[in-house]
């Protein structure tokens, strides 16, 4: 997906029927320019179902890491 630099799903210690994601953008308008395109909206109305709730949604600033910013 263009600007989005990692997408990491994983377990939730202690809820074994919960799953936690992470993802990293380069920018919030790239973010918000995903969510315009038909695949990401169909996946995310195919997920709704199983999603139960969401936990607060935060803005993590990278300020070191090889990875996210090795392109920059």
């Amino acid at each position: 997906m263009p600007g989005c630099r990692l997408y990491l799903v994983g377990t939730v210690e202690g809820d074994p029927d919960a799953i936690s994601v992470t993802e990293v953008w380069d920018d919030a308008a790239s973010h918000r320019a995903s969510l315009s395109l038909d695949r990401v909206r169909e996946t995310i109305a195919g997920a709704r179902p199983l999603i139960a709730g969401m936990g607060p949604a935060t803005e993590f600033v990278p300020v070191s890491g090889a990875t996210i910013l090795s392109s920059r």
